[in-house]
């Protein structure tokens, strides 16, 4: 399967993703995991978007589009992507169409998940992640805490609440996507690509994204 999901900080797109990969081995393609990696790893390129994503803000085209090209061109997406988190602005998904066709590659549909912002905000602030640059494994405190509380269950690393995880800085990411993001939705609408499910439950997003696959 070859998708985009589209959705506020918060919606689901990675937790859907990584449900759907295991259906048919498509990999799931984050540029926020590829950032962090980098920031992490302390690149020029990290350095560079770490202030960008601290303050809630989007990383800029110029910085993305050089990664998703490289990204989409590796071996383990000949089987199928999802794009979780981008395109997030209209310029980028034109270039995206542009090095679709330029790889030979075509979109099944773009996934719009429809979620309520206070259950954005619940979930978000609820969130740790394992601050080791290998793992990244994420937790939330009320629906899936780790075994014991403030450390990985799967490296022993401590897991910390993100910079852009505050209440704060949730909100401006929000008030964000609302500007810039969501007027994808309108998009992939005209182009007859959109497909809207409006569920809190990751597992009946991907009941509905692959009954439309029709792989259910």
């Amino acid at each position: 399967m070859k998708l985009i999901l589209l959705g506020a900080p918060g919606a689901g797109k990675g937790t859907v993703a990584k449900l759907l990969t295991k259906i048919d081995g498509s990999v799931q393609i984050s540029t926020g995991d590829i950032l962090r990696g980098a920031v992490n790893a302390g690149t020029d390129l990290g350095k560079e978007a770490k202030a960008y994503m601290d303050a809630g803000d989007l990383v800029p085209d110029s910085l993305i589009m050089g990664i998703m090209e490289e990204r989409l061109q590796e071996d383990d997406c000949k089987n199928g992507f999802l794009l979780d988190g981008f395109p997030r602005t209209i310029p980028q998904a034109e270039a995206l169409d542009v090095l679709l066709d330029k790889i030979g590659a075509k979109l099944d549909f773009v996934v719009n998940l429809d979620v309520p912002r206070d259950v954005i905000y619940d979930r978000l602030t609820t969130r740790r992640t394992c601050e080791n640059p290998e793992c990244q494994a994420i937790y939330n405190v009320k629906s899936m805490p780790s075994k014991v509380e403030g450390i990985c269950d799967k490296c022993g690393s401590k897991t910390v609440q993100r910079a852009d995880e505050t209440v704060e800085a949730i909100s401006k990411r929000l008030d964000t996507y609302d500007e810039m993001t969501a007027p994808l939705a309108d998009f992939y609408d005209k182009k007859g690509q959109l497909f809207t499910v409006v569920a809190t439950s990751s597992d009946k997003v991907v009941e509905e994204v692959t009954k439309k696959l029709g792989i259910a």
